[in-house]
């Protein structure tokens, strides 16, 4: 794949039946969360759930005002983000609930928060849609971004860690926060308005080895510094899954921008060679290793996470036991509702539901990608993809975690599982997507009618 980052002419259908096809989306994206709400209580209860048309009316309250919003204010985005965000968000919303029925799980009732959450999730989409006219307006602030980045990153070292990593913030009256969510979001702000300025240079040839083309030495710079900056995120505060995922969108960013596939090796390299280093001094991050490398090993007289996971994917099989028949809740903890909620979808709705959920994401990062092709704008480019890019990596550390692929992160499922800072730091970024989408899809302004060049071209000497 090719990005060209000149500039790129789009025929745009019009708006109406862009929006329309959204809206008849967005009601069957309602309407199969409500029916899986009502099958949990079904095969729990034998009744349906009191809460479902509260639930209903709900979930369908923030779709209409999402719709509305998306109609008035970019009515030329694709008519996709919206449905599938929304379809996704309402899933997890009953995933939840239907773990928070689990005696073992009581009484911590999550779903009643992460509904609060989806609905700050949405009025953060709306802010940024009403507020956010330009998407070009954020290249402005390259370098604030990566100030605001830092902060960030920085501030869960002044808190305590939770279950072994510091990647919460806790904030009196409102609870715990991950800012690590929020900051993927402005670091990719950052990349893209830097790489848009530096990429010339970036993509200068320079020696070759072994069929490579190497980086010079001075353009190291950036990637070694991001580089050190994962490494001193995973030591400080061993949170693997963002370094991960910073690391990981930077090199994608940089491939992009330069279309070197060197900088993809290079990159590669040094996540493996900072790994291996960090995994070996860090006592944490040593023990997620061990684990991965030997789930059914005993702990505390009983099988890992990992292994609990793995065997209710096993039992899941191709359909799965249905909604609320499954038994994940052996995996225990809060961990269930939030890094291993996949477990839950894997067994109850067996391969195929956990395939159509895969597809669900895939299909949304399809979208952003096809939106960084039609920006105009470099800028656009560059930070349509870096957003797709963080999204794809992180589903990817976190079912990849969850399935025994690659060591557990620790990172949420976006809008699937337990957590608010996720949940809202995701629902800004569709919207940051939405507005890049519209800005592309919006026809160009015809030129302005000017008689004395006209004349000019008409009248002969």
């Amino acid at each position: 794949m090719s990005f060209n980052l000149g500039n790129t002419t789009v025929s745009s259908g019009g708006p109406p039946s862009r929006r329309n096809t959204e809206l008849a989306l967005l009601v069957f994206a309602v309407l199969v969360p409500v029916f899986a709400y009502a099958n949990v209580g079904l095969a729990m209860d034998g009744t349906i759930p009191a809460g479902m048309l509260g639930y209903g009316l709900g979930l369908g309250l923030l779709a209409g005002v999402t719709h509305l919003v998306v109609r008035k204010f970019a009515p030329y985005a694709d008519p996709l983000m919206l449905p599938i965000a929304t379809l996704l968000n309402g899933l997890g919303l009953v995933l939840i609930w239907r773990l928070d029925q689990e005696p073992a799980l009581k009484p911590y009732n999550a779903a009643p928060t992460q509904l609060m959450w989806s609905a700050l999730g949405v009025a953060l989409f709306v802010g940024v849609l009403v507020t956010l006219k330009d998407h070009r307006i954020l290249q402005r602030y390259t370098y604030i971004s990566m100030a605001v980045a830092l902060v960030l990153l920085t501030l869960p070292v002044f808190f305590p860690p939770v279950n072994g990593a510091r990647i919460w913030v806790t904030i009196p009256g409102v609870g715990s926060l991950q800012p690590g969510e929020f900051a993927k979001i402005v670091i990719t702000v950052f990349f893209a308005g830097y790489l848009m300025v530096k990429r010339d240079a970036l993509a200068l040839a320079s020696r070759r080895f072994m069929g490579l083309y190497l980086p010079r030495g001075r353009d190291l710079g950036p990637i070694l510094a991001i580089w050190l900056l994962s490494l001193m995120i995973l030591v400080v505060e061993t949170d693997l899954g963002t370094s991960l995922l910073f690391f990981g969108m930077f090199v994608v960013m940089l491939y992009v921008a330069t279309e070197r596939t060197s900088w993809i090796i290079f990159g590669l390299l040094l996540s493996t060679a900072g790994a291996v280093f960090v995994a070996s001094v860090n006592s944490h991050v040593g023990d997620r290793v061990h684990n991965w490398l030997n789930p059914l090993e005993l702990q505390n007289g009983g099988v890992t996470e990992t292994a609990q996971a793995m065997y209710s994917f096993g039992s899941g099989g191709l359909l799965g036991s249905g909604l609320g028949q499954g038994f994940s809740r052996l995996i225990g903890g809060i961990a269930t509702k939030s890094d291993y909620i996949l477990a839950t979808i894997g067994e109850e709705l067996g391969l195929a539901g956990l395939m159509a959920i895969i597809l669900l994401y895939g299909l949304l990062i399809e979208r952003g990608i096809r939106t960084a092709l039609a920006a105009r704008d470099p800028f656009g480019k560059l930070l349509a993809v870096g957003l797709s890019g963080a999204f794809a990596i992180q589903i990817f550390v976190v079912a990849g975690g969850v399935t025994g692929l690659i060591p557990l992160t620790g990172m949420t499922m976006p809008f699937l599982a337990q957590g608010g800072s996720s949940v809202i730091a995701n629902w800004a970024l569709v919207a940051i997507l939405l507005r890049i989408s519209d800005t592309a899809r919006r026809p160009a302004p015809a030129p302005a009618h000017n008689p004395d060049v006209e004349m000019t071209q008409v009248v002969k000497p």
